[in-house]
């Protein structure tokens, strides 16, 4: 059985859409806090892994955890804390190419993945009021970069550059990939 270490809903839209059975068992008390120098391919795959380590897990269960950031210009850009942070994040990404990074680890008996994919997302120039109402909708909450692509934000990318559903925040065709051939060799 597959374990989901998130309480993300869009993890959970993602792994059912794709056919997968799965129990959902968020990973708690995971710090969150970039290390000095991390790069943010080595930071999500860490999260990633540590999610994995924190969720408890029974005979014959797989856990998969997952962890997403916005990356501008080498700089990793978290979940915004109020309007004031959401604003200059957007205001930021609008009209250039930002990356999104997504680590995932897969543990269970005799199995330890830990992988991490990357898309590079075009957004359109935005307007200050364009930005705002956007802020209004509550929508930035609880996602990096202050954006989520599966929403309101779809009308603001212009184009994307590799796997939309790392975007949303788990790029399932590399979990399943692992899973495949985990499959394969056992």
């Amino acid at each position: 059985m597959l374990v989901l270490a998130s309480s993300s809903p869009r993890r959970r839209e993602i792994l059912a859409n794709a056919g997968f059975e799965f129990v959902v068992r968020p990973a708690h008390g995971v710090d969150e806090t970039v290390r000095a120098g991390e790069s943010p391919e080595a930071y999500v795959r860490r999260l990633a892994r540590e999610k994995a380590l924190a969720t408890p897990r029974g005979a014959g269960e797989t856990v998969l955890a997952a962890d997403t950031t916005v990356v501008l210009e080498g700089e990793i850009l978290g979940k915004p804390e109020d309007p004031a942070e959401a604003t200059r994040m957007l205001s930021r990404l609008a009209g250039r190419a930002h990356e999104v990074w997504t680590g995932i680890c897969l543990l269970g008996a005799g199995l330890e993945v830990v992988d991490a994919a990357v898309s590079r997302v075009w957004f359109l120039h935005l307007s200050p009021a364009e930005i705002a109402a956007y802020i209004a909708s509550g929508e930035p909450w609880d996602k990096a970069g202050g954006y989520g692509i599966q929403g309101l934000a779809s009308k603001f990318v212009d184009r994307i550059e590799g796997c939309y559903y790392n975007v949303m925040g788990l790029p399932v065709s590399l979990v399943y990939r692992h899973l495949r051939r985990t499959a394969d060799t056992s």
